[in-house]
């Protein structure tokens, strides 16, 4: 319980100013992109590494919860304070970008950086930073490396931890560490920068991030195939990348999303389409992505595709993207409540997994549209139903958990990229077994023996 004593010490540390306990604050910080609401009992705003230290070291002695917090737009509840305690805010003056380096091509940043902001800062220097999240206009690096955010350029690319060099963290107990270096090769000591990437801010508060960064491409194309059904388009993802092919992107909508766009936004498919795939070519010189799209083309027109576009312009790639970008809005004609999970398989195991889920939604009477990142293997998976019937959304999630169960079994995961949190704490164990789940909570207690560091997460 934080009592005034607790209060008064910590307005010490940051300022009158900089610690909130109204009711606007406390409500604002109650909840994030899955609309629960626990209550945070004060909201602080550390402006630096050292108040973030003294506020940790306080909160350890006198067993106080800490919740670190960016953006707040995770879907797992990763930012909830469910036991109380404290929210630690980093928006608000932790928020620069420190550094661009074009010459060894790293950015040093804050947790508080908004992922898009860094983007265009790079570019503007001939530099990109590939992971792009589809939050990425809001979402913070730090949250990026908390959940180790993937995005739509990851069959490319790769996700967050492939671009994380080295960290510098604070420890419950306000001990200063850096994770990694600021070199290309690192193999001295413990890769502690990659436990605390996907740690959910159980582990320790991150206060600076330094990230490579690549040379930005000099040209980009968009394609998109379509199938006349999703199995033809699941084969076709990973044929076609086993044949060489390299897309930025390639994401999938099934013959639910589909209809969904036609019917809800009036998105211009033939009556025929059952399964969309799109994404993003990009390179250098013209032969280099006309190479590409000539892969895609034969091993997609191999595999079922009907018909294979490739944009003119702008304009036209714009028009193909809209289809991707608003699959999520238009599958609200199924039902009034998502329950959106974002379960990853092996991508030769993408045509078992779509059909595994759709067999799952007939069992329980559901619509199940899907729809994601396929060249990675990541599949957003959409039980629909109505949110003012407490017997369907029972049986919502029964089938999502059944879908876990079956996922797993294929060599999957419970999740993607938006992590565990509090939503898929209750799944942990069909995904891993008692040795593992125990070392996860050795590693927490190493870090955090209080327990004070966002707790009630991952399971731990």
């Amino acid at each position: 319980m934080l009592d005034k004593k607790h209060i008064d010490e910590l307005k010490k540390i940051v300022g009158e100013e900089d610690i909130k306990t109204d009711k606007i604050h406390l409500r604002a910080y109650s909840y994030d992109a899955t609309k629960e609401h626990y209550y945070p009992e004060a909201v602080v705003f550390p402006k630096d590494e050292e108040e973030v230290s003294k506020i940790l070291k306080y909160c350890n002695d006198n067993k106080i919860a800490v919740i670190p917090r960016g953006a707040g737009s995770g879907f797992t509840g990763g930012a909830l304070p469910v036991n109380g305690g404290i929210i630690l805010a980093v928006e608000k003056y932790m928020n620069k970008i420190l550094e661009i380096d074009e010459k060894d091509m790293v950015a040093v940043v804050q947790p508080g950086v908004v992922n898009a902001h860094l983007q265009k800062a790079v570019e503007e220097k001939g530099l990109f930073y590939p992971p792009d999240p589809a939050s990425m206009d809001y979402s913070t690096i730090g949250g990026n490396v908390s959940e180790n955010a993937g995005g739509m350029r990851a069959a490319k690319y790769g996700i967050t931890k492939d671009y994380v060099m080295s960290l510098k963290a604070v420890l419950p107990n306000g001990d200063i560490i850096r994770a990694g270096k600021r070199t290309i090769k690192d193999v001295a000591g413990y890769n502690v920068a990659g436990i605390l990437i996907a740690s959910e801010g159980t582990l320790a508060v991150i206060t600076e991030i330094t990230l490579k960064l690549l040379p930005k491409p000099k040209m980009k194309k968009t394609y998109m195939g379509i199938f006349e059904n999703v199995e033809d388009a699941m084969n076709a993802v990973y044929k076609s990348l086993a044949s060489g092919a390299m897309p930025v992107a390639m994401e999938f909508m099934d013959s639910l999303v589909v209809k969904a766009l036609r019917e809800k936004l009036g998105v211009n498919l033939p009556d025929w389409a059952g399964a969309l795939l799109i994404g993003d070519v990009d390179g250098n010189v013209e032969e280099e992505i006309n190479y590409q799209l000539g892969i895609l083309e034969k091993s997609f027109k191999e595999n079922g595709c009907k018909e294979f576009k490739v944009a003119r312009d702008e304009n036209e790639a714009n028009e193909i993207w809209y289809a991707r970008r608003n699959a999520s809005q238009s599958i609200t004609i199924y039902g009034s409540k998502k329950i959106n999970e974002d379960i990853s398989v092996p991508r030769s195991k993408l045509p078992d997994a779509l059909r595994v889920i759709t067999q799952i939604g007939e069992k329980y009477g559901l619509v199940v549209p899907c729809f994601g990142h396929a060249g990675d293997g990541n599949i957003h998976v959409n039980v629909m139903v109505d949110g003012s019937n407490e017997e369907e959304v029972k049986k919502g999630y029964e089938a999502v958990e059944e879908i876990f169960k079956a996922v797993v079994d294929m060599g999957g995961t419970l999740s993607g990229e938006h992590g565990i949190g509090l939503s898929k704490a209750p799944f942990m164990k069909i995904a891993f077994s008692e040795a593992e789940l125990n070392l996860f909570k050795r590693i927490k207690e190493a870090f955090d023996p209080n327990g004070i560091l966002n707790p009630g997460k991952m399971g731990l």
